[in-house]
């Protein structure tokens, strides 16, 4: 084979003669240059993809940690959740009168019966993330309603304690109830407004239940009285005492000691009158009382 060689330089041309021999070493080399680039680009593509899986592992585990590390959150704060009922259950129960036993809020409810699986498939975290927010909107709702409930219990319990219910002496027998009988005085027939106790004289007379005293004092038909507004219209009297240990705007609790059983003012003997009235209307005590130890 001739090459010619043609140069701007020496405008000149050159021929050179290559053999077989020649041919041969070259179509080797170009060979040799060809695989040399084939293997190179392999070992570029064999080096690049196990990095591109890695860093994909990498990313679905921090992930999947991401989402474990949110639900962990979520638990804790529904645990919070679950205590706090707990304790207002416990205390509902109590306000309600229910023994321990019956509403144990420290253990689990007993349950049991057969397994009977559910076909369905497996569930996913963003499905059980919706899951846990539904669940806490539901412990967020019965909270609410629970605080409410035991508010009213409260409610109901002070209102009672507002209520003449507690007998105003601890021991004696009743000696004229409410309703009308043969006055002791005159022996005509007349309205007794009230419940008469007996009781020996110095004997404490206790509020029947916690209100303000608006009168003690001396009247000329009960004696030495004491008069508790309870609120919601109701007053009570205790009358004839033979001292008296409250004044007036004074706050006194359900159960205190408000003054001393005597035979002051329209009384025959040392007893204690004692009169509930609503709207300023006479009612039978009887049906305000419980038993002294309420």
């Amino acid at each position: 084979m001739d090459i010619i060689i043609v140069s701007n330089r020496f405008a000149k041309a050159y021929s050179i003669t290559l053999g077989g021999r020649h041919l041969l070493m070259a179509a080797l080399l170009a060979g040799g240059l060809l695989f040399a680039a084939g293997f190179a680009v392999q070992r570029s593509n064999a080096g690049t993809q196990p990095i591109t899986l890695v860093d994909g592992q990498q990313k679905q585990q921090s992930y999947m940690h991401e989402g474990l590390n949110a639900m962990a959150v979520r638990l804790g704060q529904m645990q919070a959740q679950l205590l706090r009922l707990d304790t207002l259950g416990a205390r509902l129960a109590k306000l309600n009168g229910m023994k321990p036993q019956e509403f144990n809020f420290d253990q689990p409810p007993a349950q049991g019966g057969p397994y009977v699986p559910a076909m369905q498939q497996d569930i996913s975290l963003e499905s059980l993330n919706q899951q846990l927010d539904r669940l806490s909107a539901l412990l967020n709702d019965r909270n609410d309603k629970l605080v409410a409930l035991e508010t009213l219990q409260l409610q109901n319990r002070l209102n009672k304690k507002l209520l003449p219910s507690r007998t105003p002496v601890i021991a004696g027998m009743h000696s004229s109830n409410f309703g009308w009988r043969i006055d002791p005085f005159t022996g005509q027939n007349a309205m007794h407004e009230g419940v008469d106790f007996m009781v020996p004289e110095g004997t404490p007379i206790q509020a029947s239940a916690g209100g303000i005293v608006v009168y003690s004092d001396f009247h000329p038909q009960y004696g030495k009285m004491v008069e508790i507004d309870h609120g919601n219209d109701i007053v009570t009297r205790y009358a004839h005492a033979s001292s008296l240990l409250v004044k007036v705007g004074e706050v006194v609790r359900r159960g205190q000691e408000i003054a001393r059983v005597g035979s002051t003012g329209r009384s025959t003997g040392s007893h204690l009158h004692f009169e509930v009235r609503y709207k300023g209307i006479a009612q039978n005590p009887q049906r305000f009382l419980q038993d002294a130890a309420g």
